[in-house]
């Protein structure tokens, strides 16, 4: 079994980042990847500082050099779990066999998007179907666009509230959500026109989204649309090995990431699903910074454990 300080699962910014840094540490480190980024249908990123309108794939790429670049190993495939051992060490188990050993391991799987289940949807999510306005809003802005109600009532209707920012044509379409009086007033009052039905199927052709069918009633022109997604948090690493979770179900983490397990970070998406792209790279940034220390402290423990002379005054 190879034998590494840092073991990152999760080729994405949070993980690519906190590799990279404990690559700058000087610490061995190994990045599993299994090779499908969330943002994999998108073809430009925004709101990255310096790096807005990059193509996600460029992003990676470019992270992937740098991580190399200062001796971190890349690895293609999918741990399938984590196993402590003694000593504070991890063996971190992968697809196929395999396991690389660790004495610390930082989790960034991300999370993934449980969409509606509405013909055409799916098609062309990440292009002109999106759910973040802050990513994708701008490059839409003043066309006619619609937000369609997901399983998240809540987020469904702060979110066609904040479309509006971007647009003076905006339509909401419930879907299956019933509105409340004081919902459809709050909405009307913002200007978002309200078309009330079941959608039933996207409609779109090879230059993008057209319109919104539904149950009963014309297709509703739209060019570009919003969605909330369910988000569901790809932490089975973490909760198998046993790492608390907080009230609402996502894996509990400290300011800097650390788990309720010692010697376990998970940064990112994982553990935020508010989490940008720039923030997720934040969070990859600090958790391998608290985890060197952690390193660091237990480095000094042993020098001390096995220094036998005694140290002479000042």
């Amino acid at each position: 079994m190879a034998e590494y300080d840092v073991v990152v699962v999760g080729g994405g910014v949070a993980g690519l980042s906190a590799a990279m840094m404990l690559g700058r540490s000087r610490r061995r480190v190994v990045l599993v990847d299994a090779g499908e980024p969330r943002n994999a249908p998108a073809t430009h990123l925004h709101g990255f500082l310096s790096r807005d309108g990059m193509d996600p794939a460029e992003l990676l790429s470019t992270a992937r050099r740098e991580v190399a670049s200062y001796g971190g190993e890349l690895l293609a495939g999918r741990a399938v779990g984590i196993d402590r051992l003694d000593g504070a060490r991890f063996a971190v188990r992968l697809a196929g066999g395999g396991r690389l050993g660790a004495r610390a391991v930082v989790v960034a799987t991300g999370l993934r998007d449980e969409l509606p289940e509405i013909p055409g949807l799916r098609q062309r999510w990440g292009q002109d179907v999106q759910f973040c306005p802050y990513c994708h809003g701008y490059e839409v802005r003043d066309s006619a666009l619609g937000v369609i109600g997901g399983e998240d009532r809540s987020f469904s209707l702060r979110q066609a509230q904040l479309i509006r920012q971007w647009s003076d044509d905006v339509v909401f379409f419930p879907h299956r959500i019933d509105l409340e009086a004081h919902e459809r007033e709050r909405l009307v009052a913002r200007g978002v026109r309200i078309v009330d039905g079941e959608v039933t199927r996207i409609v779109s052709d090879e230059t993008g989204v057209r319109g919104v069918e539904l149950a009963e009633g014309p297709m509703v022109g739209r060019t570009a649309l919003f969605v909330g997604p369910r988000f569901v948090p790809s932490d089975e690493l973490l909760t198998a090995l046993g790492c608390e979770v907080n009230d609402e179900g996502w894996v509990a983490t400290d300011r800097t990431g650390r788990t309720s397990i010692d010697g376990v970070w998970a940064p990112g998406n994982v553990v935020d699903h508010t989490a940008q792209l720039i923030n997720a790279a934040a969070a990859g940034s600090a958790a391998a910074i608290a985890l060197n220390n952690y390193l660091v402290a237990a480095d000094v423990e042993k020098a001390l454990n096995g220094h036998t002379e005694p140290v002479p005054a000042n």
